[in-house]
């Protein structure tokens, strides 16, 4: 397959799994079909939008394409309809964010080096077109973002878009060197998970409240 195809079946099949992951999601909260179909579009092409925009790529796929926006709501769809069938939703949320979240951010990354932007900014845009589409499912659902807690989240994205970068740089940006790419994010996402791994955040010094006595 060529660049183009393998690029063309990753983009649809993260379409496919962050829509299925928002519309679980919304799922879970109780929405309504409209509900979950929408939740489960801005889930699925949100990143993707951002990612067509900051390239200079207008309109962007996800308008210009119909494969985008109909796989996206036919996912959640079927999400909506089949939910009894999926067991432990929260699970399930879980492992369908992670995948989308190695395939976007190989994506992501790589139509950014194939538009000419530099290595940092490529992988700087992968982590933004990966987290995207999470952080509106997660706005709209009433969560806190993942990506603003502690979990290891947009650090995975920003570790596969690195990878990336360097096997573009030495030209082993294939299938073979993509889907390893895919697998590493998703992977590390899940032993994350899986093992508790946080980023460290800040301790906050409880105020002094003691007083000074008077001076004899």
């Amino acid at each position: 397959m060529t660049t183009s195809t393998v690029l063309l079946v990753a983009d649809l099949t993260g379409v496919a799994v962050f829509a299925a992951s928002g519309a679980s999601a919304a799922v879970a909260k109780r929405l309504d079909l409209f509900g979950v179909v929408f939740v489960g579009v801005v889930a699925a092409l949100g990143g993707g939008i951002f990612r067509d925009l900051v390239i200079n790529e207008v309109p962007p796929l996800a308008f210009a394409d119909w494969r985008y926006a109909a796989t996206a709501a036919a996912t959640a769809a079927a999400v909506f309809w089949l939910h009894p069938q999926l067991a432990r939703l929260r699970t399930t949320v879980l492992v369908l964010d992670a995948a989308g979240l190695g395939l976007f951010t190989v994506t992501g990354t790589l139509k950014a080096l194939d538009a000419h932007v530099p290595a940092v900014g490529a992988c700087m845009i992968g982590v933004l077109t990966a987290i995207g589409g999470g952080l509106g499912r997660d706005l709209l659902t009433g969560e806190i973002p993942v990506v603003l807690r502690r979990e290891i989240y947009a650090l995975a994205a920003l570790a596969g878009s690195i990878l990336v970068a360097l096997l573009s740089a030495y030209g082993q940006a294939h299938a073979a060197g993509l889907i390893v790419a895919i697998a590493f994010v998703f992977v590390l996402r899940l032993v994350a998970l899986r093992r508790r791994w946080s980023a460290p955040v800040a301790t906050l010094r409880p105020p002094r409240t003691g007083t000074r006595g008077p001076r004899g």
